[in-house]
């Protein structure tokens, strides 16, 4: 008989969720709090349930977990009503108790509570209960205030930072992963090598790196691409504005940010030259490499981001560049972006077993340029580069 299970993708282990769940519990009950409940509805940034349940939510249908301090899990799915079976598939879950479905689409407004009807029927077993909440950005108003109005003598609390300063520390199973991941993405710069040239469409390099990635066993994949002429700046842009035809002299910049088998995130950043760089984007890309550097020379544990941040601010205006005003570095897992955010308001040191991606860039009104790695923070700083892919413009 065919085992179902061979139809999972990759998967972390039963040891590694029982971790985790044992991490969060004793949290929990120093924060004397009863349940944790948590939604989310992509893997990009949606990586709470994954992390508790080894279960993607995707497309803007929304899982919802809870998570009790003495039971095990309720795992709340877009599916159909009782007595059909909810899904996901009983034999793919672990640590979880019930399963329970409707069908309830953000799209459709009158279907906005069917899921927190649900989650309110478990959390009602529990008269007075201490709810943490775990990332509150994701949870719907609709879902709150209908937990809100329906559970009376219930206290909510924002348990959102309790979880990440767990999630952000990766075990040696995670680092695995991690890595794997990162050398996936090299494989994808290898082979779009091979598959830029003049006449295609910045979307065709998008599809060549889709394809290629998802082969080597990704299920989750965000690619980045631009080109332009010498003498404009020529950032990582979304697919939407990916239709300029590649010509002869151009630089093409690609960022492939895409997981892994197992679901963990690292990226990978590398500008492409067709023809010899002109000297304008070579030093530009060599000030980006010392920011790089710089800021791994700094990612120490105990290390205050906001210092950081203004280090490598004050480099490129040094060097004649635009400060960074967005996102140069930041942690990655189950989520794109994760905790810390090496900026100006993070509040979470840097600790040992972070996976960090640092990707600076030296920008001006005529030239862009960047470069984007993973390091892993070890006791005594940043790793060796998880991406073996050479730091320089690659010529086509």
């Amino acid at each position: 008989m065919e085992d179902p299970k061979e139809r999972l993708a990759k998967s972390i282990s039963t040891a590694e969720l029982e971790r985790r769940w044992k991490a969060v519990r004793e949290t929990m009950e120093a924060r004397r709090i009863d349940y944790l409940v948590m939604r989310n509805d992509e893997e990009f940034l949606g990586g709470y349930v994954r992390w508790f349940t080894d279960l993607p939510a995707r497309h803007s249908y929304p899982f919802t977990v809870i998570f009790p301090v003495d039971d095990e899990m309720t795992l709340i799915s877009p599916g159909p009503l009782a007595p059909a079976d909810p899904g996901p598939p009983e034999w793919s879950v672990r640590g979880v108790k019930k399963r329970l479905g409707a069908p309830y689409f953000p799209s459709v407004f009158y279907t906005s509570t069917y899921d927190a009807e649900l989650a309110a029927g478990v959390l009602k077993e529990k008269k007075g209960a201490v709810i943490g909440l775990v990332g509150k950005s994701f949870i719907p108003v609709p879902f709150f205030e209908y937990l809100s109005m329906h559970l009376a003598g219930a206290k909510f609390v924002d348990a959102t930072d309790l979880i990440d300063r767990i999630k952000v520390i990766k075990s040696q199973e995670e680092i695995a992963l991690i890595r794997e991941t990162a050398q996936l993405q090299d494989a994808a710069i290898e082979h779009l090598k091979k598959t830029i040239r003049p006449g295609r469409r910045d979307f065709e390099i998008y599809a060549e790196a889709l394809y290629f990635t998802t082969l080597q066993g990704s299920e989750r994949q965000l690619i980045l691409v631009s080109s332009g002429p010498p003498g404009t700046p020529v950032p990582f842009a979304p697919r939407h504005f990916q239709n300029r035809m590649i010509r002869e002299g151009d630089q093409v910049s690609v960022l492939v940010e895409v997981n892994g088998p197992g679901g963990f995130y690292t990226e990978i950043g590398r500008i492409f030259s067709l023809g010899k760089a002109p000297q304008e984007l070579q030093d530009a890309f060599g000030v980006s490499l010392e920011a790089q550097k710089l800021s791994l020379g700094l990612l120490k544990p105990g290390a205050d981001p906001k210092e950081i941040w203004d280090a490598n601010n004050r480099f490129l205006e040094s060097k004649g560049y635009f400060p960074e005003r967005r996102l140069y570095a930041h942690g990655q897992g189950y989520d794109l972006v994760e905790r810390p955010l090496i900026r100006y308001d993070e509040p979470m040191k840097i600790q040992a077993g972070m996976n960090i991606t640092v990707h600076p860039t030296a920008s001006s009104s005529t030239v862009w340029a960047g470069v984007t790695d993973n390091y892993l923070i070890t006791d005594r700083g940043p790793s060796e580069c998880l991406h073996k892919t050479p730091k320089e413009i690659i010529v086509v």
